[in-house]
């Protein structure tokens, strides 16, 4: 039996906060791989807020390149329309029916797991696993944590945080200013070589 982590996002682009999620997961849940996937294309952001899912699915798959145990899934961009976690779940309890699943999310998305569609049978087939993205909110990430147990496993990191955003990387590339120090190198050299997030074509030195 396998320990696997699942976790999506749109990853618009994806940036080292992320890679830091996952590697304090596979630490501290004692993961024996983590499935990164972007989810599908949002029709209601522009095209330059939001490349289209064949760039971002690259730019995952560059960004695990060379780290073991991390694979990239095109499960939700084949799939099409809006991702729903729910269906995701029981795509992977179908593909994987005895392994343990661990959904992984940023402290942002614990606040509202409640809220999110058919949350109740989540749990029940799948460990959700937090990662503070603050590092000051641990105290009320377990409040949260423990109204949900009621309906399946939680559990907080307790991982020191690397706060980090897509949007403030996604207004820096705009704005041409160094971005470089947020994301993998082969990520950075991907964005600059396809002019993404930029209104016009952009000559970097590359």
């Amino acid at each position: 039996m396998s320990r696997i982590g699942i976790f999506g996002g749109s990853f618009n682009p994806i940036h080292n906060g992320h890679i830091h999620l996952i590697e304090c997961a596979v630490s501290d849940f004692k993961l024996d791989r983590v499935i990164l996937m972007p989810t599908a294309i949002a029709p209601h952001k522009s095209s330059h807020e939001y490349v289209s899912a064949e760039h971002r699915l690259k730019m995952c798959e560059l960004a695990a390149s060379g780290i073991d145990g991390i694979e990239v899934s095109s499960f939700e961009i084949d799939k099409g329309g809006k991702s729903y976690t729910v269906d995701t779940i029981r795509h992977f309890r179908t593909e994987y029916p005895y392994d343990e699943l661990f959904l992984l999310v940023g402290s942002d998305m614990l606040s509202t797991f409640d809220e999110w569609y058919r949350y109740e049978e989540i749990l029940a087939n799948a460990s959700l696993c937090a990662v503070s993205r603050l590092g000051n909110d641990i105290k009320l990430l377990e409040e949260y944590a423990e109204k949900l147990r009621r309906f399946g496993n939680v559990y907080i990191s307790h991982s020191p945080s690397v706060p980090m955003s897509s949007s403030k990387i996604r207004r820096l590339v705009k704005n041409r200013k160094d971005f470089s120090c947020y994301l993998p190198e082969k990520v950075v050299q991907y964005i600059k070589v396809h002019s993404l997030y930029c209104e016009e074509q952009v000559e970097y030195d590359v």
